[in-house]
């Protein structure tokens, strides 16, 4: 193999500078690089191929072309003046690397390693290698390459057919499997991050899907809640389920136009709840004290519709009392970039857990609040059984 002392002989001239005179013979180089026109238009053509292809590639790729334009214009830091042959060989090699790495990241990874034909990629790349060393020997008797060489030096390079060097086989073949390796972690690399968006976006999917069929139980459950109210005052007292429809009919527009989105304003929200008080209180009797007390001039942050209604609803169902005294505390203030919503109300009986108690309402809500405001929100409950209190704090963090 020519080009093994070809390879030996450049290596010798880069690191020890290149000598006047080799074997006694002077060292001329201007005869044979007359054709440096044909190697700089070479170098162009690539160059711009390179160029054209980087445009159209992923910024990931930016990297391999780089690679691949250091790796053929390299032999230009060399202290040397080196033929045409070399020139054409060493841009068509690389387009083979080029080739190589492209075929197994579009190609063979995705094919093979990806559907877990681990064999077959295996075999493949034994082959490749085997055809790399041959295609590299051929170039070398094809365009000449050794004899170029040699006539660069002005001395023959003859081969020792009893210790033969085969150390440009070992360079192609570790060159072959860098180019794979590389290209095959590119290629994994990128499986897993279409497989982690896939999955982000299904999860993204299956999260709004949930979050739609829990507000679409919410708000039946509310029309519920309160159309019975209004029923329960129709007998007693007429005017009183007159306004408590009016009322009802503000809050539905509320409910039908403004929930369909994702996000309302904290002071839409809190008008809500206003109205929905003022509904209640249409129906309670003087023994029951409902106090409602929100900080003024609070940031009007966005919110999730009707995040806040069901632990209201909660705490008049279940802390109002027609035998006894009874109490409804609801407070809304802002803490720096919090939101804290405090609800207590009298108990009379023992009481469930929260997650355990009062049907869908509650139950959603929380999952609600999970889904909206995952590591974003704390929710206590706290059921006194010496003071007779059931106090709900729900803290949103909008930093």
């Amino acid at each position: 193999m020519g080009q093994n002392k070809q390879i030996k002989a450049i290596r010798n001239c880069v690191i020890d500078g290149c000598p006047e005179i080799i074997d006694g013979k002077a060292f001329s180089i201007d005869e044979d690089c007359a054709r440096s026109d044909d190697i700089l238009s070479s170098l162009f053509i690539m160059t711009t191929a390179f160029t054209g292809i980087s445009k159209k590639l992923p910024s990931v790729h930016y990297f391999i072309v780089a690679a691949l334009l250091v790796l053929t214009f390299f032999p230009l830091t060399w202290p040397i003046h080196l033929p045409a042959e070399f020139w054409i060989k060493q841009v068509v090699m690389n387009l083979i690397w080029a080739g190589l790495f492209y075929a197994n990241f579009f190609v063979f990874t995705p094919r093979l390693l990806y559907r877990h034909r681990t064999g077959t990629f295996v075999i493949l790349v034994i082959a490749t290698l085997f055809a790399v060393v041959f295609l590299n020997d051929w170039l070398d008797r094809f365009l000449g390459v050794p004899e170029a060489m040699e006539k660069i030096f002005g001395h023959r390079m003859h081969k020792d057919g009893n210790n033969e060097d085969h150390s440009a086989s070992y360079i192609t073949i570790i060159m072959a499997m860098v180019i794979y390796g590389v290209s095959t972690v590119v290629a994994m690399s990128k499986k897993l991050q279409h497989d982690q968006l896939a999955f982000q976006a299904t999860e993204k999917d299956k999260i709004n899907s949930e979050l739609s069929f829990l507000k679409s139980q919410i708000n039946p459950h509310f029309f519920f809640n309160t159309l019975h109210t209004i029923y329960a005052l129709a007998d007693s007292n007429t005017n009183a389920a007159k306004d408590a429809i009016y009322t009802l009919s503000h809050m539905m527009r509320y409910v039908i136009y403004d929930t369909k989105n994702d996000l309302t304003s904290l002071e839409n929200e809190i008008k809500f709840v206003e109205d929905y008080i003022m509904l209640m209180k249409l129906r309670l009797s003087g023994d029951v004290q409902v106090i409602f007390e929100k900080q003024a001039n609070m940031k009007n942050y966005e919110v999730a519709p009707m995040v806040l209604l069901p632990f209201i609803e909660n705490a008049f169902k279940h802390g109002i009392s027609s035998l006894h005294p009874s109490y409804v505390y609801i407070d809304i203030r802002q803490l720096n970039n919090t939101i804290k919503i405090e609800i207590k109300n009298s108990t009379f009986e023992a009481r469930e857990h929260l997650e355990e108690s009062n049907g869908i309402g509650l139950i959603n809500t929380k999952r609600r609040l999970d889904l909206l405001y995952p590591g974003k929100h704390t929710l206590t409950v706290d059921n006194n059984a010496t003071t007779k209190e059931y106090t709900v704090t729900l803290t949103l963090d909008f930093s």
